[in-house]
């Protein structure tokens, strides 16, 4: 059995809508991020950092991808004996016509067989989508000495924006939960819920069980398994995080994460070896940046061809600019060409999309970032 005793689940089940186009077919877990990054190779990498060295995925939503690159385990070091990483997607129902996790909790109740079968005294719930690094051990050292039935980890957000977020209100010298609001509309507090918990596996199964045969539940854990246990007056309390965290929900929020690692302080510091990131190893040329390009500020990443302007832009891996082209302030995803001449501003291109010669994409100006997801023609 593991050393702390703790097996990981990762909710990897999101639509992920709001990332439009670059979610039709494949889940928010596994959309890239960071040059060379999957968003769920960061939640896999703190388990990995961590010493929890089962995890359970819950796919759902345009598995097919996600399912493939995260079975076995072997990219995050999760592979050896009694470890590994498991891929659980909904179970069958004869009485409907899309096997779908109903709600947080519920992809937990589907997988109780699973959770048994490793015995463990705590299990980790995890959101598959956020990018961050964190010593999950610590988090369970803390949720031990407070001897808690539940720590939800939180993260103080600024309260003009607290109203987005599920809020735990607590009692400050203790840091006990008092109170659970989602999205409140005057909310009383800062500490943001980050979709990350520890609990006592042998309670929770129980109210699980429990919910399961709740016709009037949303089969949720902040809608209905932790206002059940503080209503209950079960231990729950809020681990502060300190460090970066984001929910990159959104085309502007997933571009923004990217634009930050331009910033050697940004705090999530991907060089850091003592906290490694890991990731698919896909063997490709190195970067190549011609005699002409000229280069300022970007984040570029391996097989890359770099022959125009680049200025504060991230590129992915094997993306291509050509001569006399122009990218600003953009985001490139692996393969992506922007032709000779073509000029980009403000915007993200999805994988393998290609931007015509002297093609005019984006501008400086916007308010919002611009996906492109399709090939866009240029001047014949």
């Amino acid at each position: 059995m593991k050393q702390n005793n703790m097996l990981a689940m990762i909710l990897a089940g999101g639509r992920g809508s709001r990332l439009h186009e670059l979610t039709n077919k494949v889940a928010k877990p596994a959309v890239s991020y960071g040059g060379k990054y999957k968003i769920i190779d960061f939640p896999l990498s703190n388990c990995a950092n961590s010493g929890v060295d089962v995890v359970g995925v819950l796919t759902q939503y345009e598995s097919v991808l996600l399912n493939s690159y995260v079975a076995g385990g072997s990219s995050w070091g999760l592979d050896a004996r009694d470890s590994g990483v498991f891929v659980l997607p909904p179970r069958e129902k004869a009485d409907v016509n899309l096997n779908v996790y109903r709600g947080t909790a519920d992809a937990i109740s589907q997988n109780i067989d699973f959770v048994d079968s490793y015995e463990p005294e705590y299990i980790l719930i995890l959101s598959g989508d956020h990018i961050y690094k964190m010593n999950y051990d610590k988090m369970l050292q803390y949720h031990k000495e407070n001897n808690a039935d539940a720590t939800i980890a939180v993260i103080e957000v600024p309260l003009k924006e607290a109203s987005r977020f599920g809020i735990m209100n607590t009692d400050t010298e203790t840091g006990q939960i008092v109170e659970f609001e989602e999205k409140p509309e005057h909310p009383k507090s800062n500490l943001a819920s980050m979709g990350i918990y520890i609990f006592n596996w042998k309670p929770l199964r129980k109210m699980l069980v429990a919910d399961m045969k709740n016709e009037e539940s949303n089969h949720d854990f902040g809608k209905d398994i932790i206002p059940t246990m503080l209503n209950e007056g079960k231990r729950l309390f809020a681990y502060k995080f300190k460090g970066y965290w984001k929910d990159v929900g959104t085309i502007d929020s997933l571009w923004e994460a990217n634009m930050d690692l331009l910033d050697r302080k940004n705090g999530l510091d991907l060089d850091d070896r003592t906290w490694k990131i890991y990731t698919e190893d896909i063997p490709t040329f190195p970067q190549y940046i011609s005699e002409d390009a000229d280069v300022k500020n970007a984040y570029i990443t391996q097989g890359c061809i770099v022959e125009g302007e680049v200025k504060n832009s991230v590129l992915f891996t094997n993306a291509k600019i050509g001569v006399g082209a122009k990218v600003y302030d953009s985001v490139l995803m692996p393969g992506a060409v922007v032709a000779p001449g073509a000029v980009l501003n403000r915007v993200i291109v999805a994988d393998n999309v290609k931007i015509g010669n002297q093609a005019v994409v984006g501008s400086a100006d916007s308010e919002h970032i611009e996906l492109v997801a399709k090939n866009v023609k240029g001047v014949e």
